[in-house]
């Protein structure tokens, strides 16, 4: 119960690695406002949360508007009176060849980097006012670390920002005492990376099931990560234990990319 008597919010929290760090956030006391573009599988996440016996709100809202951020934002503080934590999940992303990178550049930056952007800017106005600091928590990628195995360039430069902006903000923040940290995942099976998986083998005509097999073959711990995984490590940068840690980007990916 390291966390009991926080209050969170995570974004991106409908499926996949923010439901997990929803839920793991919960079990360790805290209450977490979950926010999401898809409506549904939000109150469902919400929903779970509060099945472990926390407070939860669902919100509904795109994390590449302002005013949705905004109104996430406002929408939390009226629930809990606060905010403590903020775990900026949220993204998209598709397999693309470099050479065809054109319309998805924008919609991929204005969620992953726009978005990421704002929602630590506007979360962090709620702790300076607070005065007693907090957790910011952005979720990038070892794609933005360089890994070639990334679905797309204009992807992996997305990630790219959000780690520059995590030590940018980390140095700026540090006299408010707010904590500012990125993950970096590796290979993570959710559904967006299964979508990921389809897209290239129709694409190369490899079945999915070679796909996976090579895909375990390269990472030297030999398995993909799971949403827990990175659940895993949000809770303990959230928690304690991480109170003199600031400006980091931490890789969860089996050992695929080592620095």
């Amino acid at each position: 119960m390291e966390l009991q008597y926080k209050n969170a919010v995570v974004t991106g929290a409908g499926r996949g690695m923010g439901r997990a760090i929803s839920l793991d956030l919960a079990e360790a006391g805290a209450n977490v406002a979950v926010a999401d573009i898809d409506r549904e599988h939000v109150e469902g996440t919400s929903e779970e949360v509060k099945e472990l016996g926390r407070e939860s709100v669902a919100i509904h809202a795109d994390m590449g508007s302002v005013a949705d951020i905004d109104r996430m934002i406002a929408e939390a503080k009226d629930a809990f009176g606060r905010i403590d934590i903020i775990v900026n999940n949220a993204g998209v992303t598709r397999y693309l060849y470099v050479m065809d990178v054109e319309e998805d550049w924008d919609r991929i930056h204005r969620v992953n980097a726009k978005g990421v952007f704002f929602c630590m800017q506007r979360a962090a106005r709620e702790m300076i006012a607070q005065g007693d600091g907090g957790r910011i928590i952005n979720i990038a990628s070892v794609a933005g670390k360089g890994y070639s195995g990334t679905s797309n360039a204009a992807y992996a430069a997305s990630k790219g920002a959000v780690l520059a902006m995590t030590m940018i903000a980390a140095h700026q923040l540090a006299p408010h005492n707010i904590n500012v940290n990125a993950i970096c995942p590796g290979v993570t099976v959710t559904e967006l990376s299964i979508n990921n998986m389809r897209q290239r083998a129709e694409s190369t005509g490899v079945s999915i099931a070679e796909l996976e097999q090579a895909r375990d073959a390269r990472i030297p711990i030999g398995r993909a990560n799971t949403p827990e995984d990175i659940a895993a490590m949000a809770r303990f940068l959230a928690g304690p234990g991480a109170r003199n840690i600031t400006g980091q980007g931490y890789n969860v990916d089996g050992g695929l990319v080592m620095h």
